[in-house]
């Protein structure tokens, strides 16, 4: 099976970009803004599961290394997941509004 799927992700300073951009080459994919990319994938059972094995014998990754991809589910809708690390506090947490006069209360 071949799916059109988005791939962004996050290797840190000293990541190892030579193997993502080969990767992501091989793959014909097209850029979609800073550390993003699209491409069809084809696969034969598990999408997920044969793109995380596909992207972690090209890349090397390490703790600090983060791959989210956004693929079409079984009931056809797309989702997305981290394939590689998780999510962290986004960097805008605490810039919007709040209400001032919220009461905490201690357990």
């Amino acid at each position: 099976m071949k799916h059109f799927i988005w791939m962004a992700f996050d290797l840190g300073v000293r990541g190892d970009f030579e193997g993502m951009y080969e990767f992501l080459d091989t793959h014909k994919a097209k850029e979609c803004g800073d550390s993003v990319g699209a491409f069809l994938y084809e696969y034969q059972g598990d999408l997920v599961r044969e793109l995380t094995k596909d992207l972690k014998k090209s890349v090397e990754f390490d703790k600090r290394s983060r791959v989210y991809a956004i693929f079409p589910g079984q009931d056809g809708k797309y989702k997305g997941r981290f394939i590689v690390g998780r999510r962290k506090s986004p960097a805008w947490a605490g810039h919007g509004p709040s209400q001032g006069d919220e009461e905490d209360i201690g357990a």
